[in-house]
């Protein structure tokens, strides 16, 4: 019987397994294909958690929301161990706040969340998939309590080319294709998510601009924990201690 041969295999150390494992690539696109064989992670997902163990070791005793969270990696993980943990989707036909079969229903654009109650927003592409970005990246923001932060991954498609816009709604409330329509998957619904903004490098300077907060691009590159691929930048968005006002600067 003939072994099954993978584009790419090796034994390392998963961050969300806390273990050593077996990694393997099942095509060359390594974003999407480059599986822990334990936990079935992904690298962007990995990388994620990579950088949440060494920011905030302390996390499974912080109040953390993860919008939109999958049913594998880092996300269960989450769920297990973290002691304050809220899950959130967005559902249309759910009052936002409410919970249904134990998921908190929200919209990222208008959070129900007291101002400064969330230590942790998580989110793993998930904001390249939002109409109203700037919105968004306020009320996590206004949410976050003081020191608290947003981790987050998103595909930075446009790399040092500007952001731009895909999809945006009319008054009404229709949606308006800017570029051809482009799907990403979903864990509700129909399983497709619109993207309505290719990002680039100059996310973290619409971030500040749109919140006043200031961001940390992190590239993670090591085999040895299964992070290798294209896309995989963690963003931290940390909201201070204190306002500082420019006396204080």
């Amino acid at each position: 019987m003939f072994k099954k041969k993978y584009i790419m295999e090796n034994i390392g150390y998963c961050p969300i397994c806390e273990a050593e494992v077996k990694f393997i690539a099942t095509n060359e696109w390594l974003r999407d294909h480059y599986i822990c064989t334990q936990c079935e992670s992904i690298p962007r997902e990995r990388a994620l958690m990579d950088v949440l163990n060494n920011i905030r070791p302390d996390w499974k005793r912080l109040t953390v929301h993860e919008t939109s969270p999958g049913y594998r990696g880092a996300s269960v993980r989450l769920k297990n161990e973290c002691e304050q943990y809220i899950p959130s989707q967005y559902f249309s036909d759910t009052p936002s706040g409410a919970i249904t079969n134990g998921i908190r229903c929200e919209n990222l654009e208008s959070l129900t969340f007291g101002d400064n109650t969330i230590d942790l927003h998580i989110s793993q592409d998930v904001m390249e998939h939002v109409f109203n970005p700037s919105k968004a990246f306020s009320e996590i923001a206004r949410t976050l309590t003081p020191g608290g932060m947003h981790i987050f991954t998103v595909p930075l498609v446009n790399k040092w080319n500007p952001s731009n816009r895909r999809a945006k709604l009319d008054n009404e409330g229709n949606i308006v294709y800017l570029a051809e329509p482009s799907y990403h998957g979903n864990p509700i619904g129909d399983g497709k998510s619109l993207v309505t903004m290719d990002w680039g490098f100059d996310i973290c300077e619409f971030i500040f601009l749109s919140s006043g907060l200031f961001s940390q691009l992190i590239y993670i590159d090591d085999i040895q924990k299964g992070i290798r691929a294209e896309l995989i930048e963690v963003i931290v968005t940390r909201k201070p201690l204190e306002n500082l006002s420019i006396e204080k600067l």
